[in-house]
């Protein structure tokens, strides 16, 4: 994996601010890095793990921001009841934070609701962002003031410590979408989403596709360099439609870069 695309497609994603989420919004933007990086990143954890160890470095290399806690165990009875992420010091202000960060995919499923926020799913349909946020409200965030965490954290005063929500978010569409959102999901929209028999129906000879593994979802697509034409990839696709596994699928052509997820529901 190229470590600086990696990077670099953690910082320009896009965060949900407190409008839908209902919690103070982190943005990445707020963190005075002073050159480019280029670190060791580990090739053999999940996609949200690979984006809480990047976000981890950039907030230890920036000049405004230190990490005082990170993934921090609370344990009750020699048993885990939760972790929290990160707590984290604004050391101009002297303000502690305590930084809860998700690296989301969602979908957009107009037949779900009227209200935008219960209509985003993740690809395989088993999360959503109402639930993400549900559970932020109900567990997350509200065991910073457990008794268990007070005592573990005892040289903080648990009650000067403020909340955040870093929720870094990639959206897709339905395919041929005419519906305008609201804008703080608009500019989030990284693509669209299709099942095989349209993807198949859409193929021409001069497009070339690419299906990066997990860890690699959200990298730009031009920055990939390997290509496949359709009959090269279409039994991977088929098995992932057998076993109820949508994949992301980069597209190049005649110069031109996409991305979509091709759906099995």
């Amino acid at each position: 994996m190229n470590t600086k695309s990696r990077i670099t497609s953690i910082l320009n994603t896009e965060s949900l601010d407190s409008s839908v989420t209902g919690f103070p919004t982190f943005d990445l933007s707020h963190l005075q890095i002073p050159k480019e990086l280029d670190f060791q990143l580990p090739t053999n954890i999940r996609l949200g793990h690979l984006a809480e160890r990047i976000v981890s470095h950039l907030i230890q290399s920036s000049l405004n921001y230190k990490i005082v806690y990170e993934n921090i165990q609370i344990l009750e009875h020699q048993q885990t009841i939760g972790e929290i992420d990160f707590i984290i010091e604004d050391i101009k202000e002297k303000q502690l934070i305590h930084l809860e960060l998700a690296y989301k995919f969602y979908l957009f499923d107009p037949s779900i609701s009227t209200e935008a926020t219960h209509n985003w799913i993740g690809p395989n349909r088993n999360d959503s962002l109402i639930e993400k946020l549900g559970k932020l409200r109900t567990k997350q965030f509200p065991l910073l003031y457990n008794p268990c965490t007070v005592s573990q954290l005892q040289n903080i005063g648990i009650s000067q410590v403020s909340q955040a929500l870093c929720l870094l978010v990639s959206l897709f569409v339905p395919y041929d979408f005419k519906q305008k959102l609201d804008s703080v999901y608009q500019k989030a929209i990284k693509g669209y989403y299709l099942n095989l028999e349209t993807f198949i129906r859409l193929d021409s000879p001069d497009k070339r596709y690419y299906l990066p593994s997990k860890t690699a979802w959200g990298i730009d697509p031009s920055e990939n360099e390997i290509w496949h034409d359709f009959n090269t990839i279409k039994e991977q696709l088929r098995t992932s439609m057998q076993e109820k596994q949508a994949p992301l699928c980069w597209q190049q052509q005649q110069g031109t870069y996409i991305e979509f997820f091709i759906v099995w529901w």
